[in-house]
């Protein structure tokens, strides 16, 4: 069985033009994709394609016009959020700014346990320093506060309150983007080893089409809110039938014989 699968997910939004009393709708979808516990989807496309609405959509933040999202066989939606909370865990794209800075680093991953769970104190003080040496950070973090880390440091702490709850799904929307290139190869490892080592199923939103090819097992192409192409990662990066996609991959070939010349 599959761990994740969504049926024609769709979404409509209408803003009001800053300019005009016109307003504007963004259609998403119908978007469908499926996965298995310990894959890893990749959701690629260029900036505002509907990549971060389609990832709140999954963790609920968002409520689709049409179509279904299960998990395990089990249909997700209002009556079972508590459960969505637990399996399907997010790493916002700005780390810093998801991070209450009044708050010490406990406290801001105690939260989530003392929302979704029965664990007294104790209990929960345990877990907190056991998921902070998890991501590889110390256990006198906990009483750190955010202007305290350093970018990659933040990140970890990021990931450490997605995992808190024991996931089965992390959705990661653009979560190296604000990394230097050394601190960004240790957050894919870490990433990678967590999933091995856990099971865990990752849904992984990205523009970096070198870290997409190393890390994922299918790839799903947005543009302008509609799915282009899907596949296998070496399907879609070896034989691209879509000409956006095309478009897409010649112009990362181009940037890393760039940087290689």
């Amino acid at each position: 069985m599959d761990l994740i699968n969504v049926e024609a997910l769709t979404f409509q939004n209408m803003t009001k033009s800053l300019w005009s009393k016109s307003k504007v709708t963004f259609d998403l979808g119908p978007v469908s994709f499926n996965f298995k516990a310990g894959e890893t989807l990749a959701i690629v496309g260029d900036n505002s394609s509907g990549k971060s609405l389609l990832a709140k959509l999954l963790v609920g933040l968002e409520t689709p016009k049409s179509g279904k999202i299960f998990m395990n066989g089990v249909e997700l939606n209002t009556s079972n959020i508590s459960e969505r909370c637990h399996d399907i865990r997010m790493i916002f794209q700005n780390s810093n700014e998801s991070l209450n800075p009044g708050l010490t680093l406990g406290s801001i991953l105690d939260e989530p346990l003392r929302l979704n769970t029965k664990l007294n104190a104790q209990q929960r003080r345990s877990l907190i320093e056991s998921t902070l040496r998890q991501v590889g950070l110390m256990v006198e973090h906990q009483f750190f506060y955010r202007h305290m880390l350093s970018d990659g440091q933040r990140q970890r702490i990021a990931l450490a309150r997605a995992l808190i709850l024991n996931p089965k799904v992390i959705v990661a929307d653009e979560p190296f983007a604000a990394l230097d290139p050394s601190v960004r190869s240790q957050a894919v490892n870490l990433l990678m080893k967590l999933q091995r080592d856990l099971g865990l199923g990752f849904i992984f939103i990205s523009h970096n089409l070198g870290i997409v090819r190393h890390i994922s097992d299918k790839v799903i192409i947005i543009k302008d809110g509609k799915v282009v192409e899907s596949g296998k990662t070496d399907a879609i990066f070896n034989w691209p039938k879509d000409e956006y996609t095309k478009k897409l991959i010649d112009s990362h070939q181009a940037l890393v014989n760039r940087h290689s010349s």
